[in-house]
């Protein structure tokens, strides 16, 4: 992970986004990218325990006091990096569960309120039940809606081109609708996954 600063550098790259820093020294981090020149533009808030299959908290009502110590752990590693957003995780939960509904809504009011004074953006990503069964968050529509009724400045839409082809198809006319609350838009390509004109040169 931490030789990878100095590859993203030496192709060219300015910017940088990964999933967690968390097992590393926050120090650490953040000297290699500044040593390599690069700005950090996203990384995840805590997801618990990813390789048992979890995916964040924020749609989970019994892990609440788990996505609040997610949210402190992340703090430190963000003034250290001065990242300017962070993904929350809605976790796996059915979005038909009234109780899973409710909590996500309150789960993102708690955390823009926590980093708004940092300065600092949550996002949050529909991401396709393919790759991820069981996300709560599968759907743009329902993500562009909480966004418009909230209305919290510091609250964003991660929108990811790969899964929104996926989820919904029609991209471009969903970018362009959604451009005004997107606060982030990552790109690969489809199906695979892989460099964004990958497909194209298969």
């Amino acid at each position: 992970f931490l030789d990878r600063f100095a590859a993203a550098a030496a192709d060219g790259f300015k910017a940088v986004e990964f999933l967690f820093p968390y097992a590393f020294a926050k120090e650490e981090v953040a000297g290699r990218l500044k040593d390599n020149g690069l700005e950090n533009v996203l990384f995840n808030l805590p997801p618990g325990n990813w390789d048992a299959g979890e995916k964040g908290f924020a749609a989970l009502p019994e892990r609440f006091d788990d996505l609040k110590r997610s949210l402190e752990t992340a703090l430190p590693y963000a003034r250290a990096t001065g990242v300017k957003r962070l993904h929350l995780m809605a976790g796996i939960a059915n979005r038909g569960d009234a109780k899973a509904v409710e909590q996500f809504y309150k789960s993102v009011a708690w955390a823009t309120e926590f980093f708004a004074p940092h300065g600092l953006d949550v996002v949050i990503e529909p991401i396709n039940s393919r790759n991820v069964p069981g996300y709560f968050l599968n759907d743009f529509t329902f993500a562009r809606d909480l966004i418009t009724e909230l209305k919290i400045p510091n609250l964003k839409l991660q929108f990811d081109i790969y899964h929104c082809q996926i989820i919904h198809g029609d991209v471009t006319m969903r970018l362009r609708e959604m451009m005004p609350i997107t606060g982030h838009v990552q790109i690969a390509s489809i199906p695979s996954r892989n460099e964004p004109d990958g497909e194209e040169l298969n």
